[in-house]
């Protein structure tokens, strides 16, 4: 099988999965013909998609691909036929589904380590009642007015796309339309249409805050996922012709890159002393922010982050009751029972239950990545390489190991 027909095959076979999963297909850009072919068949089998899978992994092993390519298309080809099996009733656990999804494994986060994470917040925050009440209390000071939330994303968006036109680069005509929305899992998603246009709906039931709202809109679209579509799409599918970037599922390892990359988008485009550019930007909406002290508490309170997957670890893996995982979420990240109900909805979902691991995982590995950069290599030129190769996480997990950034860019 030849290059073109392999990754064509790769691409019809995540759309017949989509059909059989609403929402796994994310984004699919390429050939209108491909995805009208796969409309019009009968619905499929997860069963020979599971045999498609692994006949299209063995293809990879006499197919002329680049190293980078062949490394990208296994992990994702192993992802799509867990989830074929997986829909034709094959039981697999909770810990191998995600080790197939992300290529990561994962246990039980370190309970001192979050103790230690709120003795932090409890010298941030002094005063009386408990540490719960006391974030709560700040919290709600920090909360965006509803009314507001739309012009606060929108005076945002404006500050980072600016500072990732002149850092990253952006191709021209690029653009991101928001939409409050409601009632949906998530606090933010973005949806990219192609054409370097991306549609970000921004989720106002989870009354966002004035220290969160720039990571979101950093994480949805400068330089996050927005920019990375845009300059995959620019450099990798126009410029190289790697068309397997022509489609982004759920469920795979592109996710967890994608999710590492967008939640460090922050700390890569304005980095220490967001706090108060943050604070610069929304006073002059009429809104006052304690931009240090915010930015001290959004540190200490990431160490919370791997609360989370404990969580669906609980859910999923252990067969935990659900009003105690919603009791864990309260008592580790210190949330109202409200958001922690919210958050288990999110872990409940057929499709999502294993994604979680995606923001807790690939912040860890994406940041050891970005840390371990050789001398002489900036921030911004490392974050660049993930907005723009097609890298997997055993990749990035193997030059953190070793040090050494082995593959080269290619484009065969």
């Amino acid at each position: 099988m030849d290059v073109n027909q392999l990754v064509r095959e790769y691409q019809v076979l995540g759309l017949r999965l989509g059909r059989l999963v609403p929402g796994l297909v994310d984004s699919f850009t390429g050939d209108h013909d491909v995805r009208r072919q796969v409309d019009n068949e009968p619905v499929p089998h997860p069963t020979a998609l599971a045999a498609l899978a692994g006949l299209l992994r063995r293809e990879l092993v006499g197919c002329e691909l680049s190293e980078q390519r062949r490394r990208f298309l296994e992990a994702h080809l192993v992802a799509l036929e867990c989830t074929a099996r997986k829909l034709a009733g094959v039981r697999v656990g909770y810990v191998d589904e995600v080790r197939a999804y992300f290529q990561v494994s994962i246990r039980p986060g370190n309970v001192e380590a979050y103790r230690h994470a709120h003795a932090r917040l409890d010298d941030l925050l002094p005063g009386p009642g408990s540490l719960a009440y006391r974030l709560a209390e700040f919290r709600a000071l920090d909360e965006v007015p509803a009314k507001k939330l739309e012009r606060c994303v929108l005076a945002l968006s404006s500050a980072l796309r600016d500072l990732a036109r002149e850092r990253f680069g952006l191709p021209e005509g690029e653009t991101v339309e928001y939409r409050i929305v409601r009632d949906k899992p998530w606090s933010g998603f973005n949806y990219y249409l192609g054409d370097f246009r991306s549609l970000v709906a921004v989720n106002a039931d989870l009354g966002h805050r004035m220290s969160n709202l720039p990571h979101l809109v950093a994480h949805e679209s400068y330089p996050g996922h927005h920019t990375e579509h845009c300059r995959k799409d620019a450099g990798l599918v126009a410029g190289r012709g790697f068309a397997e970037q022509s489609i982004f599922l759920i469920n795979t390892p592109q996710c967890l890159m994608a999710e590492g990359l967008a939640d460090l988008g922050l700390h890569a485009l304005v980095g220490r002393g967001w706090g108060r550019w943050t604070e610069d930007i929304l006073r002059d909406l009429g809104l006052r922010m304690e931009g240090d002290l915010a930015e001290r508490v959004e540190l200490a309170t990431s160490g919370l982050a791997g609360v989370r997957q404990d969580a669906a670890l609980m859910l999923h893996d252990r067969g935990a009751d659900e009003a105690d995982v919603v009791a864990y979420l309260c008592r580790w990240l210190l949330v109202p029972e409200r958001r922690a109900r919210q958050m288990v909805r999110f872990l409940a979902d057929p499709l999502w239950r294993a994604y979680t691991t995606t923001y807790v995982e690939g912040v860890r590995l994406v940041r050891a990545w970005l840390d371990s950069r050789p001398p002489g290599v900036s921030l911004a030129d490392r974050y660049l390489t993930v907005l723009d190769e097609p890298l997997v996480p055993a990749t990035l997990r193997e030059e953190v190991r070793t040090g050494v950034s082995w593959l080269p860019r290619d484009s065969a």
